[in-house]
């Protein structure tokens, strides 16, 4: 009896804690974009990635650093601009790499007056007050690490000026 107790026990903490143990494993090994269909909150996100073909670089390349507007952001934009951005894989293309950024960009390296240069190669402006914003955007959760880099999660979706 005490031993089938034992065993019980164990057999619950080790399925309690191993949970724990795989994501404290897998998180450097869980690409941008895995770590972005995990979340649950950018499917738009993904969805464009695949029809602007850039994928592969949110699984396989990197690092970079993605700022990454959630489903509810995407809601947000006005309809013509998403027919104008939806229409062609090159526009898209064009939006998605606008909120790349080549290297681990870390939210302690997010300086206020500061601007990035973006893989389209448009820089963001970052800003810091009792936020940080990146361009207008709001960063509303940072750092979440990944293999090929790191997302900093913004509340809107941001569109080149040229």
């Amino acid at each position: 009896m005490i031993k089938t107790l034992s065993a019980i026990t164990m057999l619950i903490f080790f399925g309690a804690i191993q949970p724990a143990i795989a994501s404290n494993c897998s998180k450097h090994s869980t690409s941008l974009a895995r770590q972005a269909s995990n979340a649950g909150i950018f499917k738009t996100l993904l969805a464009a990635a695949e029809t602007a073909n850039l994928t592969n670089t949110l699984y396989n390349d990197g690092p970079f650093t993605l700022f990454a507007p959630t489903d509810a952001a995407f809601g947000e934009l006005v309809d013509d601009t998403v027919e104008n951005i939806v229409k062609s894989p090159t526009e898209l293309a064009k939006v998605l790499k606008f909120h790349l950024v080549k290297g681990n960009v870390f939210s302690d390296n997010l300086n206020s007056g500061s601007s990035i240069s973006t893989v389209l190669g448009s820089p963001v402006s970052i800003k810091k007050s009792d936020a940080v914003f990146v361009n207008s955007a709001k960063v509303i959760q940072a750092d979440i690490e990944a293999s090929n880099g790191v997302i900093h999660v913004i509340d809107k979706v941001l569109l080149p000026t040229a």
